[in-house]
């Protein structure tokens, strides 16, 4: 994948595991809750991802 494909998906998973995060602590769901934290931490890692391709890259085409 892509340094900027890395950091499209990483975003949808951060606001995906809001929404989820925050319908759990409505509906009293704390599997539900627990699910969006996790995918919101599986987004920060995927956006990270994109940012190191995005590092190596530029390190890459100025050698």
């Amino acid at each position: 994948m892509s340094e900027l494909t890395d950091k499209i998906k990483g975003v949808a998973n951060e606001i995906t595991g809001k929404a989820k995060q925050a319908v759990g602590r409505e509906s009293d769901n704390g599997r539900l809750e627990a699910e969006g934290a996790a995918q919101e931490g599986k987004g920060h890692l995927q956006q990270a991802k994109g940012d190191v391709k995005g590092a190596v890259k530029g390190v890459v085409d100025r050698a």
